[in-house]
């Protein structure tokens, strides 16, 4: 895993990883898992099997391991209980307007703990400001993915450390 980092603003920081394995990508979630705490919003964007559902599962699998974490496809929203605070993992490929997301329920969610949400585009202007917005490419071998990482507000600081 190879690291590249730099400041955007003062409250936004960049941090990129290029990754060449789901064990890697699975050893990202938990560093991230690490640095949670409740009303966090973590995005995570990319094309279908870019590794979204990976990486949510590993940050979700750091507080709870024996947990089964399917993808939220079909049910928009998988909740898990965690000692510290409730995941919420959202996948919105399916909701085609905003209204829907608003039904959802998701102010609520981040009042007690931490939404990762799948596909955040379908969210627009709702999306909270403070974030971390992961966002996933694929390279010419099937295996490498470049994460972009973007910490906004309280998130930069965060992944200022994270990156260390």
């Amino acid at each position: 895993m190879s690291a590249r980092a730099m400041t955007l603003s003062n409250d936004s920081f960049f941090q990129q990883f290029d990754l060449t394995s789901e064990a890697e990508t699975a050893s990202l979630g938990a560093r991230i898992a690490k640095f949670l705490r409740v009303g966090d919003t973590i995005t995570l964007a990319g094309t279908l099997g870019a590794g979204k559902t990976v990486l949510a599962r590993a940050i979700i699998r750091h507080f709870l391991p024996a947990e089964e974490v399917p993808s939220p496809t079909f049910t928009l929203v998988q909740t898990y209980e965690t000692p510290a605070f409730s995941i919420s993992h959202i996948d919105l490929y399916r909701v085609k307007a905003r209204s829907e997301v608003r039904e959802l329920g998701l102010d609520e969610a981040l009042e007690r703990g931490v939404l990762l949400i799948e596909w955040p585009d379908r969210m627009g202007d709702l999306l909270p400001v403070d974030r971390l917005d992961i966002v996933f490419e694929g390279v010419e071998d099937d295996e490498t993915r470049i994460l972009k990482l973007i910490g906004r507000g309280s998130w930069a600081p965060r992944l200022r450390e994270l990156g260390r």
